[in-house]
């Protein structure tokens, strides 16, 4: 049959579309693959800000119970560890290290200090030891507002801190163990982030949960969290629900054998 030359080029633009159709209906879809796995993998701390509210509403006795309990080992730290205005907070673990340099010179000692405070995100907890620093502020005023603009919910130094009418006018809570009006500029340097290190007797890791209130500090592992919390929060239940049994019957030993508790 013979076609005028405009039924031609009709005819083979068809055969062309319909090929290229037939190709991409047998390409793998990459991108799209891609972006499905993506919306499948929860993404990083997916969960974390439901962990942390729990955390947020249970007492730190509760917790230091709890994670006795099951870790077998005391994870609060000392009477030492005191909060400059009452604050009940949670968070992950940034933790900084400062080693004793009397005397340095070096005007970069405490730049990596710096940059893991700027690099912490929403929701951290600050967590510096100040070796042999009772009488060292190991953080102040400048690095509380930058902490509190950050996100940070707290802070919590095993040495000393100042400026308490600035951290007190923005609001920032810091555990430390007392104030001093000394720097540590010239005295230490940065001996490391994100480290593991030892705060106040107890041993903390970066991303462990770090909760405070007006009976302290206790540090959770972040590996059992959940079981902790989980323990701490019928501990919790179990106290609240004897203080008014208590009223009633007035009496500490009914309500032990009642709830199991004390």
């Amino acid at each position: 049959m013979n076609h005028s030359p405009r039924t031609k080029r009709y005819l083979l633009a068809a055969a062309v579309c319909s090929t290229a159709l037939a190709v991409c209906l047998t390409i793998p879809r990459v991108g799209s693959g891609a972006a499905a796995q993506k919306a499948a993998t929860p993404e990083p701390g997916a969960g974390t800000e439901s962990l942390l509210d729990g955390f947020r509403h249970v007492e730190v006795a509760s917790i230091s119970d709890a994670a006795e309990q099951i870790l077998g080992r005391k994870m609060y730290m000392s009477h030492r560890m005191q909060s400059i205005f009452p604050a009940k907070f949670a968070g992950y673990a940034v933790t900084v290290l400062l080693r004793k340099d009397e005397g340095n010179k070096d005007p970069n000692a405490l730049a990596g200090m710096m940059a893991a405070i700027d690099g912490g995100a929403k929701d951290s907890v600050y967590v510096m030891t100040v070796e042999d620093g009772a009488d060292i502020a190991g953080m102040g005023g400048l690095m509380g507002t930058t902490m509190y603009w950050r996100g940070y919910v707290g802070a919590v130094v095993d040495g000393g801190v100042r400026d308490i009418a600035q951290l007190r006018r923005i609001g920032f809570p810091v555990y430390a163990l007392g104030p001093v009006p000394s720097t540590s500029v010239g005295h230490y340097k940065f001996g490391g982030a994100n480290i593991s290190l030892v705060c106040d007797g107890v041993q903390v890791q970066p991303g462990d949960i770090v909760a405070a209130d007006a009976d302290g500090v206790v540090v959770v592992p972040r590996a059992k969290a959940e079981e902790i919390l989980s323990l701490a929060q019928q501990m919790d239940f179990k106290e609240h629900s004897m203080y008014p049994f208590i009223e009633k019957y007035r009496s500490l030993e009914e309500a032990v054998r009642k709830f199991g508790r004390i």
